[in-house]
């Protein structure tokens, strides 16, 4: 998958502005007396994932915030054990939210409204690098007493080939259209003037998995997950000198 946007200009000179000399930075001066023709060219590389992040919670509602943030603690401290005893190290389970509100019933008939205790949401992150384990865990962590669940959302733990692939590819691309559209304007070649690069993850993400799945379920009945590919692209911007 490819997109490109396309810019092209044709100045009789074209000068970088000069900016001051600093003992941080200094700004590298490019001239061209060439048209200039500047592109955006998209990347993007495919690749089985080999990690998935799932979220984790317990919602719990008591009459008082004590009582709720307790409840929570409890019932979060079973999940973590939970998760432990399935072979998930410490660190890569991560408290990413919490969150202690009071809650309110709003009566229609008069406007009013009444307090009625504490909400405690608590979330973690899990890393799953076992991913033929994704259904698996998420049913136990429903039977560990999550009721909150979100993803999983997988993607490459290290993305750095896949970067240098994607970038590769761009560049390439890049000045086979540079060197086209100057064929096309009469000139026999091109000089690189300048180049940025951006990068982007893309997930394709399956059905998010949520806290009705079937506590009932039997164990060799897990909820089926497939992991598919995840993109890495890379969207760079050259510029190139049409010479003679």
């Amino acid at each position: 998958m490819m997109s490109t946007k396309t810019m092209l200009a044709i100045p009789a000179f074209v000068m970088a502005a000069a900016v001051p000399m600093s003992a941080q930075a200094a700004e590298v001066q490019i001239a061209s007396q060439g048209p200039v023709v500047e592109l955006n060219v998209q990347e993007i590389v495919h690749s089985a994932p080999d990690v998935a992040q799932i979220g984790a919670g317990v919602i719990t509602r008591a009459p008082t915030a004590q009582q709720a943030v307790q409840q929570n603690a409890q019932a979060m401290e079973r999940l973590v054990e939970h998760m432990r005893a399935l072979g998930i190290e410490r660190r890569d389970i991560q408290t990413s939210n919490f969150n202690l509100n009071p809650d309110y019933r709003h009566n229609p008939q008069t406007g009013e409204q009444s307090f009625t205790g504490y909400t405690v949401h608590n979330q973690v992150n899990v890393k799953l690098r076992d991913l033929k384990r994704a259904g698996e865990v998420l049913d136990a962590l429903v039977a560990a007493g999550a009721n909150n669940i979100h993803g999983p959302n997988f993607m490459l733990e290290d993305d750095a080939e896949a970067k240098d692939e994607a970038r590769a590819a761009a560049f390439a691309s890049g000045k086979a259209m540079a060197e086209n559209y100057a064929r096309m304007a009469g000139y026999s070649s091109v000089r690189l003037l300048e180049v940025s690069e951006s990068f982007q993850s893309y997930m394709r993400r399956p059905p998010m998995a949520m806290a009705s799945v079937r506590m009932e379920a039997a164990a060799d009945a897990s909820t089926p997950i497939e992991p598919g590919e995840v993109g890495t692209g890379v969207t760079i911007m050259v510029k190139y000198e049409m010479v003679r």
